[in-house]
């Protein structure tokens, strides 16, 4: 199949990042052959593979931003922008995160794509809410700065403990500490939310 079919099927998607999966599925042939198509292009530098099964394509001078990469990393599960990396984008903390935190229902692991180091951590799926997409734009979901905040203290009582430690905190006016203490009412487990109610009280009470 020509190189402009797959190029077609790329516009016709309409965004920066795409799976083999669905190229396959509007050229019409199996996957392993889109997966050869969109080898052969990456080699003309025409689109970039971002990791297994996902690819990249600039439309015009727009960057990639590798928040974007967060609703194709796991197939079979949402996830959303949380813990320090949320925080950093609110500006509640100044330090840069070395890996994108990410929180899902799906198993606990570090993936490595060509745009950066995607870290998930595993929440109980009655606690997966508190999200929605960032500024509107429907390019990759970000949990609330209030539950951010919590989802951190939820991962360090439970294993994650540098989670529970931050350098230093600039909370905005419109934080609520309010909804903090609403969230951390959802958590599941009776003996984690006492635990990150003691923890998250040490840092409420200091605002």
């Amino acid at each position: 199949m020509p190189k402009v079919s797959v190029l077609a099927a790329i516009k016709k998607l309409r965004r920066p990042i795409f799976t083999s999966y669905e190229i396959s599925r509007y050229c019409r042939c199996s996957p392993s052959s889109a997966v050869q198509m969109l080898s052969r292009l990456a080699k003309d530098g025409v689109v970039f593979k971002i990791h297994r099964g996902i690819w990249g394509f600039e439309f015009g001078k727009e960057k990639i931003s590798p928040y974007w990469v967060i609703p194709f990393l796991l197939p079979n599960h949402r996830a959303y922008l949380s813990f320090v990396s949320a925080l950093h984008l609110y500006g509640i903390i100044e330090q840069i995160p070395q890996v994108i935190t990410v929180a899902s229902t799906g198993h606990t692991r570090l993936i490595r794509t060509h745009l950066g180091v995607f870290a998930v951590h595993r929440v109980h799926p009655l606690f997966f809410k508190g999200f929605d997409w960032y500024r509107g734009e429907g390019k990759f979901l970000i949990a609330e700065p209030e539950k951010a905040f919590v989802d951190c203290l939820y991962l360090s009582v439970r294993k994650k403990k540098q989670f529970g430690y931050f350098p230093e905190l600039h909370f905005p006016k419109d934080f609520s500490f309010k909804r903090v203490r609403k969230w951390i009412k959802d958590i599941p487990s009776g003996k984690l939310r006492e635990a990150v109610l003691k923890k998250a009280n040490s840092y409420l009470n200091k605002n």
